[in-house]
C-alpha cells in the first residue's frame, strides 16, 4: 500500500507541475546563404558550429549540414558535412567535446536493425564512420530515431520507438546507455537504472529528441500525444540534483509554443535552440534565460577538453526475417 501511495504522489506531482518560465523571447535564428529546411539543431560545446539536417521527407535526401557561428542569432552556412552523407537518411547530429560525432542513419537498417552511427568530426569533415554497438535491440519495427551524446562522450541519451508498417512512430521513450570501459570497440550498454532515472519523464505519450547539459543534471526533450497532421509537439524540461537521482517531474517550456521539437542547449546554458514549423517550413529558433534565473546548467566542455581546436573552461560532465517496416519518420506531420 505504501508503494502505491508513493507512486500516486509522483503521478500527481507530474500532472500538476507548473510550467518552466525562465526561458523567454523566442527569436528566429538566421543561417546565412542557406534557403532549405533546418531541423534537429545542435550547437557544439565550444559554440563554434551549428549542426543540423534538412527536411525529413520521403522526396528529399536528408543529410547532415553545418554552419559557423557569427553571433548567437546568426550562423554562416558552410555546406554538408563531408564524408558522412549517403542516399539514405542521415539526421540528428551531436558531437562530444573530444570530437566524436553521433548521428542517425537508415543506411543499414534493413540488415542490422540499427540506426545510430558515430564518426570523428573536425571542421566540417567526418571520418571513421561506424555503427555504435550495444544500442539496438535488433528487432524489426523497433527504431532508435533520436540520440544525443554527452559532452564527455561516455553517455548516450536515445529513443526506443515502435513503428507502424507505414513508418510512423507509435511509441517513443527515452533511455540512457553508457560506454563500456571494458570494450575496445567503444560499445555502449543500456544503463540498468535507465528506467528508474527516467520514470517521471517517459509516459504513454511520445518522448524523443533529448538534450542534456554537460553536468548531466538538466534534460530537455520533446513530447507529443501522437503523430498526426494537426499535432503540436512541445519542449519539456526536467532536472535532478545529482547523476544518481531520477529526473524530476518535467515542466513544459512555456515560452515555446506551436509546433516545436529538438532542443539544444548553448554552451553557457543560457540559450535553448530548437526547430519550429513556420508556414510549412522548418526553421531554427532560440529562447534565452538570465543567469540569475537559478538552476542554470552550463553545457560546455571540461577545462582539459578540446573540441574543434578550441579549449574551453566549463565544468565537466558528471555522468559516470520478414522485411522490416520503414525505419524512420519521413516528415509524418
Amino acid at each position: 500500500m505504501g508503494v502505491l501511495v508513493v507512486s500516486g504522489l509522483w503521478i500527481a506531482i507530474a500532472l500538476f507541475q507548473l510550467p518552466y518560465t525562465a526561458f523567454q523571447h523566442p527569436e528566429r535564428v538566421t543561417i546565412a546563404n542557406y534557403a532549405g529546411d533546418a531541423m534537429e539543431p545542435f550547437v557544439t560545446h565550444d559554440g563554434r558550429f551549428l549542426l543540423f539536417n534538412n527536411r525529413n521527407d520521403a522526396g528529399v535526401n536528408t543529410n547532415l549540414h553545418y554552419a559557423e557561428r557569427i553571433d548567437d542569432f546568426h550562423f554562416a552556412y558552410r555546406g554538408e558535412i563531408q564524408g558522412v552523407n549517403t542516399s539514405a537518411l542521415e539526421a540528428v547530429p551531436s558531437v562530444s567535446c573530444s570530437g566524436d560525432l553521433y548521428f542517425v542513419s537508415t543506411r543499414s537498417y534493413a540488415k542490422t536493425f540499427s540506426t545510430i552511427y558515430r564518426a570523428r568530426f573536425s571542421d566540417g569533415v567526418a571520418t571513421n564512420i561506424e555503427l555504435v554497438p550495444g544500442i539496438s535491440r535488433h528487432m524489426p519495427g523497433l527504431v532508435n530515431f533520436d540520440t544525443e551524446v554527452s559532452a564527455d562522450g561516455q553517455t548516450l541519451y536515445a529513443v526506443d520507438s515502435r513503428f507502424s508498417a507505414g513508418g510512423t512512430p507509435l511509441t517513443a521513450d527515452l533511455f540512457i546507455a553508457r560506454k563500456m570501459a571494458s570494450k575496445r570497440d567503444g560499445a555502449f550498454e543500456r544503463a540498468p537504472d535507465s528506467g528508474d532515472l527516467l520514470r517521471l519523464v517517459n509516459t504513454n505519450e511520445l518522448e524523443y529528441a533529448p538534450a542534456v547539459s554537460s553536468d548531466g543534471l538538466e534534460l530537455f526533450f520533446t513530447r507529443v500525444k501522437e503523430i498526426r497532421a494537426d499535432a503540436e509537439p512541445r519542449i519539456w524540461r526536467s532536472v535532478r540534483r545529482n547523476v544518481r537521482e531520477p529526473f524530476a517531474a518535467p515542466q513544459i517550456v512555456e515560452a515555446i509554443s506551436g509546433f516545436a521539437e529538438a532542443p539544444s542547449l548553448s554552451p553557457d546554458g543560457l540559450s535553448l535552440y530548437y526547430h519550429a514549423r513556420v508556414n510549412g517550413r522548418f526553421v531554427v529558433f532560440r529562447v534565452t534565460r538570465e543567469m540569475h534565473a537559478g538552476d542554470v546548467h552550463p553545457n560546455g566542455c571540461p577545462q582539459t577538453g578540446v573540441h574543434a581546436g578550441r579549449k574551453t573552461r566549463v565544468p565537466p560532465h558528471a555522468e559516470p526475417n520478414s522485411p522490416p517496416p520503414a525505419p524512420y519518420p519521413r516528415d509524418p506531420w
